[in-house]
Formats: C-alpha cells, sequence, structure tokens
C-alpha cells in the first residue's frame, strides 16, 4: 500500500518519449522538466530576445513588473528556448504568438523540437592534417563522426545523425548525444581521428590540434599567395616558393611573375605540375610546412638548371601559406641552396603574409530535419507548412537565429549555434537533442495552412499568465544576423 501511496505522489511527463515518472521536488532523467508542487514545469526559464537588452550585456530575469508594456515592432521575441515541446505531438506547439510587426499581423509558432535525426558540421580553421578524408571520428573511443571533404583552409568534420545516435551500441548513442550537447551549447570538446590528430574543438575558439593551439588559417593556396604578394618581393630576391599541400606556387614561373617580367631562375619542383608555377602533390599531408608532412623545405626541389638562369649567389624565399614558416637560401657554387640569415627588407613581405591570415576558429553548425510530427504542432496538415517553408512565406528561427534551410524536401535546416542565446540546447535520452525553433508567418498564411488558430495569443497575454511550463521569463540581447 504504502508503495503504491508513493507511485501515485509521483507525475508522468509526457515531455518525450521516455515519459519519466517524477517525484514532488525532483527532475527527471533529461534534467529539463521537474514535478514542483504537483505539476510538471520546465526547469530553465522561457527566453526572450529583447533588442534593448545590450548584446553580450547581462542577462537579467525578464520581470512584469519592470516591463513598460512596450511589445510593438521586433523589440522582443518570444524564443523556443526553455518553452516545452509539443510532444506526443497531437496537441498546439507550446507557445502560438500572435504581433504586428510594421502594421502587419504575425503568428509565431514557438516550441523546442525533439530531434533524433540531427548532426553538426565543423569547420576547423587550419592547413594541419587532421586525417584522412572519410576517417572516422571518436569521442571517449567512440564513433560519432567523419572526417568530410576539406574546404579553403579548412578541415571539416560531420558529426551525429540517426546512425550513431541510434544505430549503433547504446554507448555510441549516448557518447554522440553528449558530444553534439556540449558542442552546441559551445563547450570544448576532445575528438580523436583514426589515423590523424586528436583536435578539440569549442565554438568560436580556435583548435588546438595535438596539444598545439591553431592561431591564424592560411592566406590563400601557395597560387594565390603568390598573386598576392608577388610584387611586394620584385627586387628584393631572385625566387620565392611558396609551400602548401594543395598548390605549391613558385614566382617566376606563375602568371603573376610574367606579368611583373621576373626572369627565369631553373628552378625545378617536385610534385605535379598543373599550369605555369603552379604544383600540386609535392608532398604528404601532415602538420608541418603549408599543411605537408614536411620540416625541410629543401626536399620538394629537384636539381636546378643552370641553363634556364640558375647561377652561384641566387636568393630563394621558401615560406608557407601562414607566414609562420619562413626560410632564406643562397645558392652556392654546386647550386645547392644554402641556409641563411633572413634579410629585414624581406621579412616585412612575411610578416604581411602573417597579417593578412584571418584568426583561426571552429565553427559549429547545427543541422537537423524537422520532421512530420514536429509540425503537427503548427497545423493539422502538415505537408502545408513544409511547402509554405519552401515557399519561404515561413520563417523558419532557431532561438532567434535564423536557419539556412536546405533545398528539396522536408525542412532541413541549418544554424550557426554562436547566433542563438547560449545554453539553447538540451537533451533527452533517447537519446537525441532538444533545440529551441520557431516559425514566423502572416497571419492569414497560418490560417491557409490550417495552423492552430484557437491556440494564438497575444505576447501580452503570455507575459502576464506565462504557459503549460511555467511562467518565468528570461530577457537576452538579439545576436545581430549576418550582414547586420
Amino acid at each position: 500500500m504504502s508503495e503504491r501511496r508513493t507511485r501515485d505522489e509521483k507525475i508522468r511527463c509526457d515531455a518525450c518519449p521516455v515519459m519519466c515518472y517524477i517525484a514532488p521536488g525532483k527532475v527527471g532523467a533529461c534534467d529539463r522538466y521537474a514535478n514542483e508542487g504537483g505539476k510538471i514545469i520546465r526547469c530553465d526559464p522561457i527566453t526572450i530576445l529583447d533588442r534593448r537588452v545590450e548584446v553580450g550585456g547581462e542577462v537579467r530575469p525578464f520581470l512584469n513588473a519592470d516591463w513598460d508594456g512596450d511589445i510593438g515592432g521586433d523589440d522582443l521575441f518570444l524564443s523556443g528556448v526553455g518553452a516545452g515541446t509539443t510532444y506526443p505531438d497531437y496537441k498546439p506547439a507550446p507557445f502560438i504568438v500572435s504581433r504586428e510587426v510594421e502594421g502587419a499581423d504575425f503568428v509565431t509558432v514557438v516550441t523546442e523540437a525533439i530531434y533524433s535525426y540531427c548532426g553538426v558540421k565543423v569547420k576547423i580553421d587550419t592547413d594541419r592534417h587532421l586525417g584522412p578524408e572519410a576517417a572516422t571520428v571518436r569521442a571517449n573511443g567512440e564513433a560519432i563522426g567523419h572526417v568530410t571533404t576539406a574546404e579553403y583552409g579548412s578541415q571539416m568534420l560531420s558529426l551525429g545523425g540517426v546512425e550513431h545516435l541510434t544505430g549503433g551500441s547504446k554507448s555510441e548513442g549516448r557518447v554522440t548525444c553528449d558530444a553534439l550537447l556540449r558542442l552546441c551549447n559551445r563547450e570544448a570538446v576532445e575528438l580523436d581521428i583514426d589515423g590523424g590528430a586528436s583536435v578539440i574543438v569549442e565554438a568560436g575558439q580556435p583548435p588546438i590540434v595535438d596539444g598545439q593551439r591553431e592561431d591564424r588559417m592560411r592566406v590563400g593556396c601557395g597560387s594565390a599567395t603568390i598573386g598576392m604578394f608577388a610584387s611586394q618581393w620584385q627586387g628584393l630576391v631572385d625566387e620565392v616558393v611558396v609551400v602548401d599541400d594543395h598548390i605549391t606556387g613558385v614566382v617566376s614561373e606563375h602568371q603573376a611573375g610574367k606579368v611583373l617580367g621576373w626572369p627565369d631562375t631553373g628552378i625545378r619542383i617536385k610534385g605535379r605540375r598543373s599550369t605555369p608555377g603552379r604544383y600540386f602533390q609535392v608532398a604528404g599531408p601532415g602538420r608541418g610546412w603549408g599543411g605537408t608532412d614536411i620540416e625541410d623545405p629543401l626536399r620538394i626541389l629537384n636539381p636546378w638548371w643552370e641553363k634556364k638562369g640558375a647561377r652561384p649567389g641566387l636568393t630563394l624565399l621558401m615560406v608557407s601559406t601562414t607566414g609562420e614558416h619562413h626560410g632564406f637560401y643562397v645558392l652556392d657554387d654546386d647550386l645547392v641552396p644554402q641556409p641563411a640569415p633572413l634579410p629585414e627588407a624581406l621579412r616585412a613581405s612575411v610578416d604581411l603574409i602573417a597579417e593578412n591570415c584571418e584568426a583561426a576558429l571552429c565553427t559549429v553548425m547545427f543541422q537537423a530535419g524537422a520532421g512530420g510530427s514536429l509540425r503537427s504542432g503548427v497545423t493539422g496538415n502538415p505537408v502545408r507548412l513544409t511547402r509554405s517553408v519552401q515557399a519561404r512565406r515561413t520563417r523558419v528561427t532557431c532561438g532567434g537565429a535564423a536557419a539556412y534551410i536546405w533545398p528539396g524536401g522536408g525542412i532541413t535546416l541549418m544554424v550557426d549555434v554562436l547566433a542563438m542565446p547560449e545554453g539553447s540546447f538540451g537533451y533527452v535520452p533517447t537519446p537525441a537533442l532538444v533545440a529551441p525553433l520557431e516559425f514566423t508567418l502572416p497571419r492569414a498564411e497560418f490560417r491557409a495552412l490550417g495552423g492552430h488558430d484557437g491556440a494564438v495569443r497575444s505576447i501580452a497575454d503570455i507575459l502576464e499568465t506565462g504557459g503549460d511550463y511555467g511562467s518565468t521569463f528570461r530577457a537576452v540581447g538579439r545576436a545581430p544576423e549576418q550582414g547586420e
């Protein structure tokens, strides 16, 4: 009998498929919902984006007593952070907000979405070789993603996804979910790449590769570096080689050098010559000069050809695409390059390469698919919402941050986690991530797609009475969108 009474004191939370029984004063397995006085509440406050709060300033409670009643335009935006979820998806979203913007009536549907299909794309600004393409990326020994195709000056990782969250062992799913959660909430995560490096990734911070902090990304490939700085070197040195894992440049052969009237030097470079002054595969990828595996740049030189301009005393500058590595050489009587001190006149050009390099940072882009059940929190006919989003009649945001919507079927979104309020992400132990989601559309469009019009409330009413999962609010400054 006492066991039954104890069981009866608990409340079953239906905010996710785990369906926890939560005792009074306790929280569920996700740490997001609690039993307070016999009612399930959301532990985190609902987040209001307020343009009147200085971006990056103090996060403060949104107190009704301090509110001046102004809800015009875009000053206030009720985000999905802390709002609660639509699960089990037969009911309207926790908040459907009516507001007037520049004389037009809009509706914003606010929820926290449970994403079993989600992951992150990580851009790591470095020339260092992190690992071969398609190599497995691990956290705490579990596979959570892979290395994908590199981009200009950056290495790219694809992490998470349903196959790692639910398609492997329980441990793999839990570790994947934990790594994604911490990355999305701007925490540092150490990743190990099979056959490659260990890298610490944190959104908005420099990557740390095998214990070494990266400070700058390359100014460009070796060919681009020559195109930018050939005129800086003319008259100061006889030859310049810019070492790069992808395209190594030789100024005397390069079109930039030809336009400037640069004389031939007879230099010959190992690797595959693409076009004049541009060489592929001069060395293997690695963590040395220009993202190659070399520590001695002279390794990429073939014997010089005297008939083409090689001579004793000829000077040579070899430099990487970040300016981090550089060496100055003079050919001896046998046309062998001998190290020499870097002339002060050339130091300025090496420093200029470094100056033109942007700071090396990690970028974490959350990517997920908003499924049909989630869309039912907006309308009883979810495909209409999909078509409205694809036609750009409905704007999709995550915590107020503009989301990129992939073309094609469904609502596949991608958003920069740095544009979202801190602590925007949670999880459920299924495992899956939880993230804020907002759909904003004209009221007429909302009605046309069969939206839950009876659940629409004014923001003034919401601020006064709260919602089903509580009534505490916090205000944060709105991050500027790209281009602002």
